[in-house]
């Protein structure tokens, strides 16, 4: 009787070691490989990692010819604007200003973002404002009072075109960058590197001949998701 007890445990263990090892197979491609985000979520992703604010003061402590920046991005509304997709795209206000005079932004743009299904990436597109000056400290304004209309976009500038890439996504410029005129510059480029932590992006300027004039050289700017004075997450 003792064997046929000890027998019978040994089957029961067996058993027990095979269901286990039935559910693990079943189980295990599903908590390993979650669904991918279709492009519209990956929109709504890249949307939450450039909204807020950001700045470049701890690279700037790090290195003192690293210029101290603040990023401010927001979600605003565009009233009529034509869509494609309805619900695909968002449209943001980026503007960048030195820390040390936040009133007087050097950059202000429009973006669009909105899925790109021909290269399976999210795109930016970048407008430049008509009137600059006329939209600074725009993001300081309650989202219902952030409305522009369609011709307030502007010019398009550029876009970028981000893959995503483990938690983050990772963006360049067209290979031949896009037509600018700013402070030499008749041609730009940048690559992008967007995390839940920030930022960091080669943004650089090349004149006629081809010289770069102005930007990243031997680091990325790196800009970091901080918290505004009023304890609110950004």
């Amino acid at each position: 009787m003792e064997f046929v007890g000890s027998y019978q445990r040994n089957v029961n263990l067996r058993r027990s070691l095979a269901l286990v090892a039935c559910w693990l197979t079943i189980a295990n491609p599903i908590l390993a490989s979650p669904a991918p985000l279709t492009l519209n979520q990956q929109v709504e992703e890249v949307v939450s990692y450039l909204e807020g604010t950001m700045d470049t003061t701890q690279q700037a402590a790090a290195n003192s010819r690293a210029p101290s920046v603040r990023m401010t991005t927001c979600r605003i509304s565009v009233s009529n604007a034509p869509s494609e997709t309805p619900g695909a795209s968002v449209f943001l206000y980026q503007e960048q200003a030195l820390t040390k005079d936040l009133t007087k932004p050097y950059r202000q743009r429009f973006l669009q973002i909105k899925p790109s299904p021909l290269s399976q990436s999210v795109r930016s597109l970048s407008f430049r404002p008509i009137n600059p000056a006329a939209w600074s400290g725009f993001c300081n304004k309650s989202l219902a009072n952030r409305v522009i209309q369609p011709k307030d976009l502007g010019t398009p500038v550029c876009s970028v075109f981000l893959k995503r890439s483990g938690e983050g996504y990772v963006g360049n410029t067209p290979v031949d960058g896009c037509p600018a005129n700013v402070r030499g510059a008749v041609r730009i480029t940048n690559h992008i590197v967007l995390h839940p932590m920030g930022m960091d992006t080669w943004d650089r300027g090349f004149d006629a001949d081809g010289k770069q004039v102005w930007g990243a050289k031997t680091e990325s700017y790196q800009f970091r998701r901080i918290k505004l004075e009023t304890g609110r997450k950004e």
